[in-house]
């Protein structure tokens, strides 16, 4: 198969639409080789919150694992699924709702291939920022570094979940800790000296010949995650910022032993809908 070119990366506005279209492209072409590449990792039917590796089993920010039995969950950006498998064998009724075609479709072929009698989870491809599903329809909402990173309007898709979430739902969420985007994207020694303003908010754009963006990911700071959420109308009840762990040996991206060992890499918020 012939290549074409490199896409350059720049840094510009990017807007909702054209945020959207981008990482419906990027994930519906790149969907094979990111399983291939860290499907291990992930597993089947594994809920990890990073690259750290902090398992939902461990951490149980959703809560204890005993209480997951019956709730109504809604995992944004699902990828294959894997968290929300991970949910269905608590008994819990999980929702994979992911911007990707091609990344649903990995979710079913796992479901086809599991043990006889295991119901698959429910699909839905839809926009993080325009939920399909009617208002305090939801005890648990759930994003492992799924949809937000690549949205432009992400004060809207916490509204959207609010809106969906029952009075004292949990929504938890994990992103690229914003402390990371003042550092280059990279997991050796070039990754640890300051290169770009913390504060500055402009996206990361790759972009083809044209202008035409094909991948898009977003920066807020600290602050502008706890505003979002705020002004949503929910409550932060925790920041969890994972440390590498010593098991951990792999680099994902700009994740890295190296880097993780001294800076934070993921930060997960977690909220409630009181």
């Amino acid at each position: 198969m012939i290549q074409g070119p490199e896409p350059e990366a720049t840094r510009r506005i990017a807007g909702v639409t054209e945020s959207s279209r981008a990482s419906r492209g990027w994930w519906d072409r790149n969907a094979d080789d990111y399983q291939v590449e860290h499907g291990d990792f992930l597993g089947d039917a594994r809920f990890v919150w990073g690259p750290e590796g902090l398992d939902e089993e461990d951490a149980a920010l959703l809560g204890p694992a005993a209480g997951l039995k019956d709730q109504a969950v809604l995992e944004i950006g699902a990828g294959a699924a894997q968290c929300s498998r991970w949910l269905a064998a608590k008994g819990a009724r999980p929702v994979a709702l992911d911007l990707s075609g091609r990344q649903l479709q990995h979710a079913r072929r796992i479901d086809e291939a599991a043990a006889p009698g295991t119901a698959a989870v429910p699909l839905v491809q839809a926009d993080a920022g325009a939920l399909p599903f009617g208002d305090a329809t939801f005890d648990l909402a759930c994003s492992a570094y799924g949809a937000l990173p690549f949205i432009a309007d992400t004060a809207r898709v916490q509204r959207e979940v609010r809106r969906v979430l029952r009075p004292g739902g949990r929504w938890v969420f994990s992103v690229t800790h914003p402390v990371r985007w003042a550092f280059p994207d990279e997991p050796g020694p070039e990754g640890l000296t300051a290169a770009t303003s913390y504060f500055d908010r402009t996206p990361y754009v790759e972009q083809d010949s044209r202008g035409i963006a094909e991948y898009v990911e977003h920066h807020r700071t600290l602050g502008d995650r706890v505003r979002e959420i705020a002004q949503a109308g929910l409550r932060l009840v925790d920041v969890v910022e994972p440390e590498w762990p010593e098991w951990n040996d792999q680099e994902w991206g700009g994740w890295s032993p190296l880097r993780g060992r001294l800076l934070p890499g993921t930060a997960i918020f977690v909220c409630t809908a009181d």
